[in-house]
């Protein structure tokens, strides 16, 4: 296949190269993403989360707009939830950011999370780099918003921003530690609808932070109020964003930050190539089912099972 990432349509094609699960597109796909790294990596990468219904999709569209017309070129990386019962995902992303998918400096991907923790697609840091490779300046990672395995996502991007609603009540009270351990900069959204609450959530989530050890010591994550309905607050957004920026590039931090993450990725990788080649022995396919049934029966242990399973796939090697 000839890839051509100077146009949507090209770059589009590409990532679903990379996303199929074919053996040949998986290995031309691996020639390709080898080619394109010298052009990676100059992107700010974003990634934004939040429970449901705090307004991610319309924060998008208008923070993107807000980019897009300050001369950037923004991808969206929008991953759908996926149906436990049926598998599928509706993929409605460009029809709920209508506006900014008719932006020619914008590419919306709407991706099914599958079962993948964090609801982030199991390609999308190859999907990141091919936008990066593309000429893209901002890429904006949407998750599903599931909670506790956000840290997936922050564990790929330079800036981890997290959508709060203004009622600092109960909802303080269900804020995932492992989410505020990782936020860079907690958004009020809606703050249109009554300031004043979004004042008073602003403030709790800031004594909230103020408890917390920072990840960077270079950086305390503010809290600010936004409006993605109404546009406020989102210039003064991106500039805290190019702050974390300049101060982390100063320090140091940001490329330590991007090489641990590589790391951790090839690590996670070598795990995944291991499962899915214990999956696939036939010595260990004979004797699953059996050893699973009986450990759910309560007449082999966990343990035990295990050892034997891995006796057989190491064995065979």
């Amino acid at each position: 296949m000839k890839t051509d990432l100077s146009t949507r349509a090209g770059l589009g094609r590409a990532i679903t190269l990379v996303e199929s699960r074919r053996a040949d597109h998986q290995a031309e796909a691996r020639v390709l993403l080898s080619g394109i790294m010298p052009q990676t990596g100059r992107a700010q990468r974003i990634g934004i989360t939040g429970v449901p219904g705090v307004g991610k999709s319309t924060f998008i569209e208008a923070f993107g707009t807000l980019l897009t017309g300050m001369g950037k070129k923004v991808a969206v990386l929008a991953v759908d939830p996926t149906s436990r019962r049926s598998g599928g995902s509706i993929l409605g992303d460009k029809t709920r950011m209508a506006k900014l998918a008719a932006d020619e400096n914008a590419f919306i991907r709407p991706s099914p999370a599958g079962e993948t923790l964090g609801g982030v697609s199991r390609k999308t840091r190859e999907t990141m780099l091919l936008c990066e490779a593309a000429g893209y300046d901002v890429i904006l990672v949407e998750t599903v918003g599931v909670g506790q395995s956000e840290t997936v996502v922050a564990d790929m991007v330079d800036f981890f921003l997290v959508l709060m609603l203004p009622n600092a009540g109960d909802e303080l009270q269900c804020i995932k530690k492992g989410v505020l351990e990782v936020a860079d900069l907690i958004a009020v959204n809606k703050a249109d609808i009554d300031p004043k609450a979004a004042k008073r959530a602003a403030r709790a989530y800031e004594v909230a932070l103020h408890i917390m050890e920072q990840a960077d010591p270079d950086w305390a994550p503010p809290v600010q109020t936004i409006s993605g309905f109404a546009g406020e607050g989102l210039p003064e957004l991106w500039a805290a964003i190019e702050l974390h920026r300049t101060k982390t590039e100063a320090s140091g931090s940001r490329a330590r930050r991007r090489a641990g993450q590589q790391a951790r990725w090839l690590d996670a990788l070598i795990q995944e190539g291991l499962a899915d080649g214990f999956a696939r022995d036939p010595l260990v396919a004979t004797r699953l089912r059996a050893v699973r049934q009986g450990v759910a029966d309560g007449q082999i242990p966990a343990s035990a099972a295990a050892d034997e399973l891995l006796s057989l796939f190491f064995g065979a090697r």
